[in-house]
């Protein structure tokens, strides 16, 4: 057999070596390693790996010397080699080249350890996919690992790394690599040939430029280099034409990078030097939905920003911005927009205290109405509901807006006014409804954004299934239990709010929403979320679940890795503790990630 033919030509001397004294593993742990393939040596306080780990292909079982029938279950000559060996959170300070007897690991876990170096040996398993050494004292990577060809996955965060070698560049299957948290002062221009980097950490380092040839990483869709030294930012780079996130916090920057990558969604670029926003680099944020700039020292706002039409989050906390553009108004979906420590003038503070929908409700009032057109008669007659709707901004902005009238229902009226316009979206919060207006549905091949905040709905009508466009869904501040079944047909729904209802569990239909990329379900009585269906969600960044009633937050919660921004103050739970939670989504990810059983 091919196993014990590599076993015997790497150890053949075997038989006249001395017996070596040492920790093992438990004969019974060895068993069900043989038959399962997997074997956990997690947190045991090891100092070294046991020699019979190493041998567990090679070696005779001490069973079979003992005992001479064997049960179908028991043929070890059958079973399988090991693929998957776990040794995280010991106290390993080296590992031996022995570790070359196991040539069929695809999977080799020593996070959390003191390993200062690696062994040659290591580029000997060339079926490795995932190779996890975080939380060590690695210095320097050998150049044999380089040559890993499988390699799926390498993750050194929280080690010593100065310098990485250029032939890393070899490892040509690699879809995710983190480096964060070393001592980076440079990338080797090698990275760049690596063509399958989906995801690329380089934050926590001393860098203070990237080389030009990362631009050749055409399927990289997430790069964050936060926590850094960068002045500046190559506009080669731009070249990431897959590029999804980009996160740049704590830099020196004094520029906004100018990156036309078309499918740049979210752009953090918090706490740097940012004085002034150009119209080149905002005109090349064309998809752009996520856009931070905080803690910078940004004094004015272009009316080039009002282009950003996909823009649904600004956050410009901490400026020394001191005046808003009415042109903000006219950004289509935009829902957040932060503003608190700036020094802003003409601005009420009560007004800003409102919220976004209020503030730019009343930077729309600042715009100037065209005139109306010659040849509109002055005294056409006009319904009195009319009189209450805004025509203009159905027209031009096509937005059907008959919010705040404390009313029970919406008037047919209203809808008769928006008759034949191409409405994409509808504002009917802060009103008494408890049924969804049936004339909706008029709107079905044009409506991307419903808002409905602020009623009294017990319920949802199946109805809203037919608004197939929907991508923005209000509901916030309800009398909601549950969700219709037949949500689930809206495809291209991206954003739920639920906050402030009456749900005592996460609604079933939005597990099976996989274009969902925020869900806010904060201040209900949500009980548990089953974290297993919630990594179907692939696009899933922001999902709030604040205030809620979590006795405990299930480890593999920490497997969703779409998730950017998790809220979970204010629940009863007892793990994570409330100053690992206080740190931010990383630090509780990373924890429940480290609790989840192998």
């Amino acid at each position: 057999m091919s196993r014990f033919r590599r076993g015997g030509k790497v150890d053949s001397l075997s038989g006249f070596r001395t017996e070596q004294t040492g920790p093992s593993v438990p004969n019974g742990l060895v068993q069900a390693a043989r038959k399962s393939g997997q074997l956990n040596l997690s947190g045991r306080g090891l100092g070294e790996v046991p020699q019979n780990v190493y041998r567990i292909n090679v070696d005779t079982p001490e069973e079979a010397n003992q005992n001479l029938s064997f049960g179908a279950a028991d043929r070890w000559w059958e079973q399988t080699e090991l693929t998957k060996l776990l040794l995280s959170s010991n106290q390993l300070t080296t590992l031996s080249d022995d570790i070359r007897l196991l040539p069929a690991l695809t999977t080799l876990d020593l996070h959390d350890n003191q390993l200062t170096s690696l062994p040659g040996a290591l580029g000997e398993l060339e079926q490795l996919q995932q190779l996890r050494l975080s939380h060590n004292q690695l210095s320097a990577l050998p150049l044999e690992m380089c040559g890993l060809r499988n390699l799926h996955s390498l993750t050194l965060q929280k080690n010593l790394l100065e310098t990485l070698p250029e032939e890393l560049g070899q490892l040509e299957s690699l879809t995710e690599l983190v480096l964060s948290n070393n001592h980076l002062k440079s990338l080797p221009s090698g990275l760049g040939r690596l063509a399958c980097l989906q995801k690329l950490d380089l934050s926590h380092n001393l860098l203070e430029s990237l080389p030009d040839s990362l631009a050749k990483l055409a399927n990289l869709k997430l790069l964050d280099c936060s926590n850094n030294q960068l002045t500046g930012f190559p506009v080669s780079l731009s070249e990431m034409t897959n590029l999804e996130q980009l996160y740049l916090r704590h830099n020196k920057l004094r520029l906004l990078p100018q990156l036309p990558a078309p499918n740049l969604k979210e752009l953090y670029a918090g706490n740097n030097q940012i004085h002034q926003l150009e119209s080149e680099q905002l005109a090349s944020l064309a998809a752009v939905s996520i856009l931070e700039l905080r803690d910078n020292k940004i004094q004015s706002l272009p009316d080039e920003l009002a282009l950003l039409s996909t823009l649904t989050r600004l956050d410009l906390t901490n400026n020394d911005v001191g005046t808003l553009p009415a042109s903000l108004s006219l950004l289509p979906n935009l829902k957040v927009l932060m503003l608190e420590g700036n020094p802003l003038r003409g601005i009420r503070r009560d007004l800003l205290s409102r919220g976004t929908t209020e503030l730019l409700k009343y930077l729309k009032g600042r715009i100037k109405e065209e005139p109306d057109k010659a040849n509109e008669s002055p005294t056409a007659m006009t319904l009195p509901s009319q009189a209450s709707v805004n025509i203009h901004n159905i027209q031009t902005l096509k937005i059907l807006d008959y919010s705040e009238k404390r009313s029970d229902n919406v008037p047919d009226e209203v809808f008769d006014a928006a008759a034949g316009q191409t409405v994409t979206t509808i504002n009917f919060s802060k009103n008494q409804l408890t049924t969804l207006p049936p004339r909706l549905a008029e709107f079905q091949g044009s409506l991307t954004e419903l808002n409905l905040g602020f009623n009294k709905l017990p319920c949802l009508a199946p109805a809203v299934s037919s608004l197939v466009q929907l991508t923005h869904l209000d509901l916030r501040n309800n009398q909601l239990s549950d969700l219709p079944s037949d949500l689930g047909t809206l495809k291209k729904l991206r954003s739920v709010i639920l906050n402030y209802n009456k749900f005592k569990c996460f609604p079933d239909v939005l597990y099976e929403i996989v274009s969902l990329e925020t869900v806010l379900l904060g201040n209900n009585q949500v009980g548990g979320v089953d974290a297993g269906r919630l990594k179907a969600l692939v696009a899933l960044s922001t999902l709030d679940l604040s205030n809620n009633d979590l006795l405990n937050i299930a480890p593999e919660l920490g497997l969703c890795t779409s998730l950017r921004c998790l809220s979970l103050d204010g629940n009863p739970f007892r793990t994570p503790r409330a100053a690992i939670v206080a740190k931010g989504t990383d630090a509780v990810m990373e924890y429940l990630r480290s609790r989840i059983p192998a």
